[in-house]
């Protein structure tokens, strides 16, 4: 019994002593490290190249061997930073860089003040390299082009569109090559669909956009805007007038009344009345020896869809 209870006792004390060591191990290793970071360091380091500024006539193009080798004198703790994420600069091509027939020319004299801005205050540039670079250009082509609603929608029973679907913006600018701006007349979006749709439209939806580094757009995603109501089936008894009869013939025609149905939204419904529909025959298309008139529509209100007549044609007589 005493036994087990020294054994536990310097079990205990030597776990302690392991503890205590690992601990004194983990600071020694932390101090080690904070003295290693707060040591000044010169070393050089690779830039990827930010084009910004770029004048809207103008595009430059891509070249993957634009980078930039920036020496810098500073603490272990501001270098770390550059380790752990790929570093870049931006360079602005609206000041500061010269402009030749075909390329911008950028000079590490001209353009420090601007590199050195985008580095803390306690890092030093103490070289970079190349001293130039040469950016080629081409004149780019601007245009605006409209945009195509693909779309693949399907409503709930008795709803529908009041109006039109509007797309904000209808129109992206394209800026690039001539030889590539020309070939496009219109942008897609991608397919938008929504089912069983009851209610008001206003969704974004992506452009499908040519794949190509060389242009840019002016939207990547525009938004798809509707307005939708539920929808009914009205009928309203309307007279029919037959015009261009000769002032030398009277006729008798019947039915003197045709019944229309059309398809309009609920709170349109109310709104619309026997008045805003006329109906008229034209005697001067009545084909020779037939007793019958035709019908037609010339009046209809814009909230009425789909209007259809109760029947075709109308028979007439001319009376001696």
């Amino acid at each position: 019994m005493l036994r087990n209870i020294k054994s536990k006792i310097l079990a205990s004390i030597q776990n302690k002593k392991i503890n205590i060591f690992l601990l004194f191990l983990v600071l020694s290793f932390v101090v080690l490290l904070v003295l290693k970071l707060s040591t000044t360091y010169t070393n050089t380091i690779t830039f990827k190249i930010n084009k910004i500024n770029v004048p809207e006539s103008y595009l430059v193009l891509n070249d993957s061997s634009h980078t930039l080798k920036i020496t810098l004198r500073t603490s272990g703790f501001n270098l770390l930073k550059y380790y752990f994420k790929k570093p870049n600069v931006d360079i602005g091509f609206n000041e500061n860089i010269e402009k030749s027939k075909d390329y911008y020319i950028w000079n590490k004299h001209q353009g420090f003040s601007d590199l050195n801005l985008q580095f803390d205050k306690d890092i030093e540039i103490v070289s970079i390299i190349p001293d130039t670079l040469k950016f080629r250009f081409d004149v780019n082509a601007v245009k605006k082009v409209p945009i195509k609603l693909n779309s693949k929608l399907s409503f709930s029973v008795g709803f529908d569109l009041l109006d039109s679907i509007k797309i904000v913006p209808d129109s992206i600018k394209i800026i690039g090559p001539e030889v590539l701006v020309s070939e496009i007349s219109f942008v897609e979006t991608d397919t938008f669909r929504l089912k069983d749709i009851k209610s008001d439209i206003d969704s974004p939806v992506l452009l499908n956009l040519p794949k190509d580094n060389n242009l840019i757009f002016s939207e990547n995603s525009v938004e798809i805007k509707a307005d939708v109501d539920k929808f009914t089936e009205g009928h309203l008894k309307i007279p029919v007038t037959v015009i261009n009869v000769p002032d030398s013939l009277k006729i008798k025609y019947f039915p003197k009344k045709l019944y229309v149905t059309y398809y309009t939204s609920l709170s349109n419904y109310n709104s619309i009345s026997a008045n805003d529909f006329i109906i008229t025959c034209n005697f001067n298309e009545v084909e020779k020896e037939s007793e019958y008139l035709k019908p037609q529509i010339v009046q209809q209100p814009k909230d009425a869809r789909n209007v259809k007549l109760s029947q075709e044609q109308i028979e007439f007589i001319i009376i001696e």
